[in-house]
């Protein structure tokens, strides 16, 4: 059955997927993904957010766990089959990039430990296509010669987003940019390509190019009858017909095919007594397609693709990929599927696929706006969306496994939205965003938030709740909400309770809201949220708070 995971693609193809169990992989990686999630949140929200939400921003960070993975790079390089001295190069370009790129040493550091669990998981016949921009595309190639080999690079694709020049950069004295890279390796010699198969109709102008001339039936382009004299001797097409014979190199067709362009009007003779053939518009499939793309343009703003993402490919280009590369019942893999434009194009086609993508807010809207209402496909049916914690055994899991995901999923449980601070424990988590009532002066007011802290451990001490009440006084949030994953005791419980009931309430239009306000991963998974005025993207706000 096809699958959805929630979660970080790296552990997810670590511990969750079978080695050589996909035909192809297409990944549009993030590397400025601010723009496309909080475009995503705008879209819930109906306004930006105050912060700039990005779940990956911290990851260009050269930071401790980021050195961990560099550090272990090495040996997951040698486990993978990469040869010695392509290691000692990377030992050898990373120290140089530490000191003059250390952001771009952590995005790289980033893609080549999921990349070398890619090569895993690909068949031995499959293929990746790897969607990147000028930032960091030369980068990734080198790393990409490194992991699936020099001589499976088949093709850097140019794909030219727009049918006619966008906008302009002169002012910053350099070209505007229209273009991305799109770069296709092989995991072995024999992988499927069925390009031949894809023409690419003829535009109007292109068809006034290729057919110059014009008679009564309409456009045409003059082609010949005659084999040439290179082409060798052929005497079963040495024939006469409408009284010529060719030479000893013949006809270019038999007797039967002559007849029918004669019949349909299309045999004639030049001037100098040379019988030709008229090719009309539509008797040739269109043409073929290499390595730049210039037919499929991005979605514009008013697209029915659109499903929030700034950077959202277009169906088309997805279909090209895959009808290229699959043959109908492979397995598509898109591990960074984002709004699920590759899940989409997979399904249209008859192929499986395998969707992963870190941010709950993307896979509830794939989930309903994509698969379920786009495609009528039914969860449990067609497809199973896995990663979710669904009871408090499954969320214990994700903490002991990676508790920064399991903070992550909390967050967003309850309808709010990671901050862009990583942190494994201690600080504020997330936000819920809700919108306020027109002050006295009629004028809207922007949105207000609700701060939440995550805590997973067993202890959950009383500090914890004092430092959130800090929070209400120097971060101008106008709520704290603590998310703690086992239940507090009787006793904690009440000390809590009198503890947060001193934060008071908000006031909105007469309806009280506790400030501080705490909820049970048991809670959440009961249906329960925060109490709060309007929390966007909320269907239903359910459950009161924990006072």
């Amino acid at each position: 059955m096809n699958r959805l995971y929630y979660g970080d693609c790296l552990t997810i193809m670590r511990d969750h997927m079978n080695l050589g169990s996909v035909d192809l992989i297409y990944l549009d990686p993030p590397f400025q993904s601010n723009r496309d999630y909080n475009a995503i949140y705008k879209d819930e929200t109906g306004r930006p957010l105050p912060d700039q939400i990005n779940a990956f921003c911290d990851m260009w960070v050269l930071n401790e766990e980021r050195e961990r993975a560099l550090r272990a790079m090495p040996v997951l390089m040698r486990e993978a089959g990469i040869e010695d001295a392509t290691v000692e190069f990377w030992r050898l370009w990373m120290n140089a990039l530490r000191g003059t790129q250390p952001a771009l040493l952590a995005y790289l550091s980033y893609m080549v430990e999921r990349l070398v669990l890619m090569k895993g998981i690909l068949k031995p016949t499959g293929s990746i296509y790897l969607h990147c921009d000028p930032t960091a595309s030369h980068y990734i190639k080198v790393m990409m010669d490194a992991i699936f080999g020099h001589d499976h690079f088949q093709n850097e694709i140019i794909w030219r987003r727009y049918d006619r020049p966008k906008g302009s950069q002169h002012k910053a004295r350099r070209y505007g940019r229209s273009s991305d890279t799109i770069l296709f390796y092989s995991n072995g010699g024999s992988h499927a390509f069925n390009a031949d198969d894809i023409r690419i109709p003829l535009g109007k102008e292109d068809i006034e190019k290729r057919f110059p001339s014009v008679d009564d039936k309409g456009r045409f382009m003059s082609g010949p009858l005659l084999r040439s004299q290179s082409m060798g001797e052929r005497p079963n097409l040495v024939f006469e017909f409408q009284g010529y014979t060719p030479g000893s190199s013949g006809w270019r067709m038999g007797r039967d095919k002559l007849q029918a362009i004669y019949d349909s009007g299309d045999f004639y003779f030049t001037s100098r007594g040379i019988p030709r053939r008229k090719f009309r518009p539509g008797e040739e499939p269109g043409e073929i397609v290499d390595n730049i793309w210039t037919d499929i343009v991005a979605l514009g703003s008013q697209d029915q693709e659109r499903l929030g993402y700034a950077t959202q490919k277009p169906v088309a280009l997805l279909e090209r990929i895959i009808e290229a590369s699959t043959n109908p019942g492979d397995t598509v893999f898109d591990p960074f599927c984002g709004c699920a434009t590759t899940l989409e194009a997979a399904h249209k086609l008859g192929r499986k696929w395998i969707g992963i993508d870190i941010a709950i807010h993307a896979i509830k809207r794939v989930a309903k706006k994509r698969l379920q209402e786009r495609l009528r496909l039914a969860e449990g049916e067609h497809f199973t969306i896995e990663g979710v914690p669904h009871n408090i055994e499954g969320a214990r899991d994700l903490w002991s496994r990676d508790k920064y995901h399991f903070q992550k999923w909390a967050v967003e449980q309850v309808d709010g939205f990671v901050t862009t601070k990583r942190s494994a424990d201690g600080g504020i988590d997330g936000r819920v965003y809700f919108g306020m009532p027109e002050d006295d002066a009629h004028k809207r007011r922007g949105l207000e938030s609700m701060a939440v802290e995550v805590k997973g451990g067993k202890n959950v001490g009383i500090n914890v709740v004092r430092e959130l009440r800090g929070v209400l006084d120097t971060d101008q949030a106008l709520m704290a909400g603590l998310i703690v994953l086992e239940p507090l005791g009787d006793r904690k419980e009440r000390n809590f309770r009198k503890f947060i009931a001193d934060a008071g309430d908000l006031d909105v239009l007469g309806m009280k809201y506790a400030r501080m306000q705490i909820l049970t991963v048991d809670d959440i998974l009961e249906g329960k949220r925060f109490h709060t005025p309007g929390a966007v993207g909320r269907v239903d706000q359910g459950a009161l708070p924990l006072t």
